[in-house]
């Protein structure tokens, strides 16, 4: 019973986290709402980053409901893509771009996160002996 709860209570942060973070990232890339221009100097591969991040978010959250073995991949895959958004940032900046200086907490926020539900999702998950993710 524990690990059910573990497993609903996971799902529910990725999905509200994926849900923000969908919003958000969609209008900013499609100028909804007028979010774009209160964002300021977003920085666009960020945004496109985060957006990606957002539908993995999702589909871990469908994981961790379906009781899949497989929700530790999109999350993996989530959190090196936010980590080389993060080195393009980087890059970016020392390059003379322009930025919002707090890309840069939420970018490391949003890695934080995405790395402790990695992390979880890999200690709590039941491995199985055959190695398919089913």
């Amino acid at each position: 019973m524990k690990k059910n709860a573990l497993a609903y209570t996971l799902a529910i942060i990725l999905v509200v986290f994926g849900l923000i973070t969908l919003f958000l990232s969609t209008s900013v890339i499609f100028d909804l709402f007028d979010i774009r221009a209160k964002e300021g100097n977003y920085v666009l591969f960020v945004v496109w980053t985060n957006f990606i991040s957002s539908i993995l978010y999702l589909f871990a959250a469908f994981g961790f409901v379906t009781t899949k073995k497989w929700p530790v991949v999109p999350l993996g895959i989530s959190t090196a893509l936010l980590c080389i958004a993060l080195g393009g940032l980087y890059i970016h900046i020392n390059s003379g771009g322009i930025f919002e200086t707090k890309t840069i907490g939420a970018m490391i926020f949003r890695i934080s996160v995405t790395f402790v539900l990695t992390v979880i999702a890999y200690f709590t998950i039941p491995k199985s002996k055959t190695g398919d993710l089913t």
